[in-house]
Formats: C-alpha cells, sequence, structure tokens
C-alpha cells in the first residue's frame, strides 16, 4: 500500500518492510539452495572386480569447485568428496585451506582413474596436475587408496559416469 505525503507518492512501514523482506529472500534463498553440495553413493571398482562404496558430496558447480572440502576437520573413513566438469578438461587442484590430508583420485570421462595424488599435504598452494585432460576429480581421505588397494586404471561407477570403458 501506498500513502501520499509532501515527497509524493511512497509505500507505507508495512508494503516497505514486506518489499525489503522480499528481495532478502530473492538474494538470499539461492544461495542457502546451493550452499551444501549434495551427497551421493559412488562406488570404486577395482581391476580384479572389488567394490569400495563411498558417500560423496558433489561439487558441480564453479563455486563449489573452489570451496571443495576447504575447512573441515575431519573426513569419515568412507567420506569424500566428487568434483566434475561438464567437459573434459585440464585438471588442478590444490590443499589452500583444506586442512585434512586427501588422496586425489584424477577421472577420466569414463570414470576410469588415469592418475593419483597420494596424501596431498594439507595447506598447501602448490598446483596437483593429472597428466591429461579428465573431467573428475575424486577427493578421498589421505591414506585410503592404498589402504584399499586403489590404483590407477580401477574405474568409478556412478551417475556421472554411466559409461564403462
Amino acid at each position: 500500500m501506498y500513502v501520499r505525503n509532501r515527497d509524493g507518492v511512497v509505500p507505507n512501514g508495512d508494503t516497505t518492510m514486506r518489499m525489503i523482506a522480499t528481495l532478502l529472500w530473492l538474494l538470499l534463498a539461492p544461495a542457502a539452495a546451493s550452499a551444501e553440495p549434495g551427497s551421493e553413493e559412488l562406488v570404486i571398482r577395482t581391476a580384479d572386480g572389488t567394490e569400495h562404496a563411498f558417500r560423496v558430496e558433489l561439487a558441480l558447480t564453479p563455486e563449489l569447485h573452489a570451496r571443495g572440502l576447504m575447512f573441515r576437520e575431519a573426513l569419515a573413513r568412507e567420506e569424500g568428496m566428487l568434483f566434475h566438469w561438464p567437459r573434459e578438461q585440464a585438471l588442478t587442484m590444490w590443499m589452500k585451506n583444506t586442512m585434512i590430508p586427501l588422496d586425489m583420485l584424477f577421472l577420466r570421462s569414463d570414470g576410469t582413474i588415469m592418475h593419483i595424488h597420494h596424501r596431498a599435504i594439507p595447506l598447501s598452494t602448490r598446483a596437483i596436475r593429472a597428466p591429461g585432460r579428465g573431467r573428475g576429480v575424486l577427493e578421498l581421505r589421505g591414506g585410503t587408496a592404498d589402504r584399499l588397494g586403489i590404483t590407477v586404471g580401477d574405474r568409478v561407477v556412478h551417475r556421472l559416469y554411466p559409461h564403462p570403458p
């Protein structure tokens, strides 16, 4: 509702508050919806057919790619984060503001592991690169790949990597 005063027609107090609340909701709702990545099951199938199940958060947007696992103080034994890009590209990661040692499994477009960087050093800003182009990086708690015998050539099975090699 609007009222007329000496400055002309202006919204009254109730209308102003509703407008402010609506603007805040429009600004903050998308951020809240994308603030936390989704979580899904993912399996790593080794060359001998063994399957290891993980619960992973998905990093599918540039904002989530940038934040990753920063500022986390712990990561459960069978949890991780799957970074995925819409197209194949050069893949580079780092550990800035990441306090947990991580294994980084670099993935080809079909989900095949092309490179593993074992036990990345927390808080390091050194670039960690894959030797070729790919579409994803799976971050797991440091030492997981060695503990489970996961090696280059093993495969991630997940809806983002539906086509077997």
